[in-house]
């Protein structure tokens, strides 16, 4: 979940690398810090909070004769979020020091052994642990990379690590091993981070490391070699086609913003390349080399995981493939019934959701043929799945995820039709609603972006004051209500709960008073009337109710909220913003951390 970057070069580092970790706040904002060495001196600042604190800090620290250094923007798991837990850790003697990613889970032995060794802790954090096993490790066997094989053979969890010794000024360790890391190469500097953004203003060259790889950088030369046997290993070097420009603000006052308002633009992006619009074809050549699956289980995470509800009623509907959808964190404990014919289908915005992963392999060790359905190239879903469709939706950074989720609808719709085209299970007239209504569709969001953030602010303000909100949908809708109130409770802190809508009597229909508003989707589909009659159960309880409606309705609610019709299952794709802006207005207006929420970062890599 942190964020890292590691820099040697020829140009000032710590201005550079500061930039970075801006780049990569999203990862993680509990706390910031930085080394460097100068004058043959180790040096590292830290702050608690935000990175402007660090860079108050160094705003009084002599750092311009730096050109190599490192840097890290923490998302708390050992020891809480104050200074003395702040990376980067150094070792007891201070001849080396660390960042890390990950979770180291055997620490405490290892720090129990090496305080039994004369070794010293100022922090309560597993990291400061690796940072002194790898300087024993160097003591044992005389060299840092061996030092570091050593130590890291040891280490149970999972690390991104990046390496910084004060007598090699100039060269940079990284290691990885189930959290996201990749190297950039420059003309005359390399990289390392956990995410490209961090590097990309100054290369497009990226080099994505496996597990249990390590490398080393110094300014005109990197090496990738095996953790275990410091054998080299060959690496292919990509180039990435998006630019810094795609991860910058453009205006909008945050990123969650940008964010909705790029959705037409996925939506176009996702079907490039992938429908025949005069043959009204899907094209989607990553599936045809698998198999059409005898059932299909969809393994996700958060927004994911509400994407894949979503699709599964599309999947089961038009291709007649049964669909299980399951929670990652769930799935790989459960010890699941996997069968001949069976797929799973696993989808993560960042390819690096660390239980999704776990689904994965556990397919994989059974023999089952696993599609990725990501948004970042070289991810660690991507490379391990049998078979990878990108969402393309370009970079995300807001930690509350919206594009992602449009774009992962949009896949989900093609590879419902494509499937379809191969089991014959739809009919034809359905086939070509569906793809002239995806041609409409990217074109009518844009059109209605801007009445729906001002029928959102609106809305907002009028219920900022609410402590609690349900959110009702029924069948396609249901997974929409689910996302509407995530989004709700995670960025404006407001408590929301979605259900189904006819699971209201069943339970949470006590919770209704005057005080306590709800959100429905009651759209034009053929449980319109059941939804109707739910929310009238909701208004003789005297709940006040916002309902996002087609024109044509008869609803007697509170504040109806009219969006213009799609083709069937596609107005999905117009109700979704509307959700995200009423979230997005109600945290602005309360003054709300928009793009980086308490508590929350944008990669869960760690379980």
């Amino acid at each position: 979940m942190c964020g890292i970057i590691g820099y040697t070069g020829h140009r000032p580092a710590v201005p550079l690398i500061v930039e970075g970790l801006r780049r990569l706040e999203y990862r993680g904002y509990d706390s910031a810090g930085v080394a460097f060495i100068q004058n043959k001196q180790l040096t590292t600042v830290r702050a608690e909070g935000k990175l402007v604190n660090l860079e108050t800090k160094l705003e009084s620290v002599n750092t311009t004769l730096a050109t190599s250094g490192m840097g890290h923007t923490r998302w708390a798991t050992h020891g809480i979020p104050v200074e003395r837990n702040a990376h980067p850790h150094m070792c007891s003697d201070g001849s080396l020091a660390i960042i890390h990613n990950g979770i180291i889970e055997n620490y405490q032995p290892l720090k129990n052994e090496l305080m039994d060794k004369g070794y010293s802790f100022k922090s309560e954090t597993d990291t400061e642990v690796l940072a002194n096993l790898i300087a024993e490790g160097r003591k044992q066997t005389g060299a840092l990379d061996k030092g570091l094989s050593w130590a890291l053979q040891r280490v149970e969890g999972a690390y991104a690590v990046v390496v910084y010794a004060t007598d090699m000024p100039g060269v940079i360790y990284g290691a990885r091993l189930s959290s996201p890391f990749v190297m950039g190469i420059g003309q005359g500097e390399n990289f390392v981070a956990s995410d490209i953004p961090a590097f990309l203003p100054y290369t497009r060259d990226v080099v994505f490391l496996e597990n249990g790889e390590m490398v080393r950088i110094e300014a005109n030369d990197w090496k990738v070699l095996d953790v275990k046997t410091l054998e080299p290993i060959e690496k292919q070097v990509h180039h990435i086609q998006w630019d810094i420009q795609s991860a910058q603000k453009g205006g909008y006052k945050h990123f969650m913003l940008k964010e909705i308002f790029e959705q037409p633009r996925v939506i176009t992006d996702c079907m490039t390349g992938r429908v025949d619009w005069q043959r009204k074809e899907v094209l989607l050549p990553e599936l045809d080399a698998l198999p059409v699956p005898k059932r299909l289980h969809i393994v996700a995470c958060g927004t994911s995981y509400h994407a894949g509800m979503w699709g599964q009623t599309l999947i089961e509907n038009w291709s007649g493939i049964p669909v299980n959808v399951e929670i990652a964190s769930e799935f790989r404990y459960r010890d699941p019934i996997l069968q001949e014919g069976d797929m799973i289908l696993v989808i993560s915005q960042s390819g690096e959701t660390a239980d999704t992963l776990a689904g994965l392999r556990i397919a994989k060790d059974r023999g089952i043929n696993v599609i990725g359905l990501c948004n970042v190239v070289g991810s660690s879903i991507a490379r391990e799945s049998d078979t990878v469709i990108y969402t393309q939706a370009g970079p995300e950074i807001s930690v509350a995820s919206t594009k992602a989720m449009c774009s992962q609808m949009t896949v989900l719709t093609l590879m419902a039709l494509a499937w379809a085209r191969r089991t014959n299970a739809l009919a034809d007239d359905t086939r070509v609603n569906a793809i002239t209504g995806l041609s409409k569709l990217a074109g009518q969001l844009e059109m209605e972006l801007p009445r729906m953030r001002s029928e959102a602010q609106s809305l907002a303000r009028l219920y900022s004051t609410a402590r609690s909100f349900f959110f009702l949908g029924r069948g396609q809708c249901y997974p929409l209500a689910l996302e509407g109130a995530l989004k709700l409770k995670e960025i404006s802190y407001i408590h929301a709960e979605g259900y189904a809508s006819g699971e209201m009597k069943h339970g949470p229909i006590a919770l209704i008073d005057p005080d306590f508003p709800t959100f429905a989707l009651a759209l034009n589909d053929h449980l319109y009337s059941k939804v109707k009659s739910n929310l009238e159960e909701v208004q003789a309880r005297s709940g006040k109710v916002i309902a996002l409606a087609n024109p044509g309705h008869d609803l007697k609610v509170d504040h109806p909220w009219i969006l213009p019709e799609a083709w069937g299952p596609l107005n999905a794709f117009l109700a979704l913003p509307a959700l995200q802006l009423f979230s997005y207005e109600a945290a602005d207006y309360l003054g709300k951390d928009v793009d980086q929420p308490r508590n929350l970062a944008k990669s869960v890599t760690v379980e």
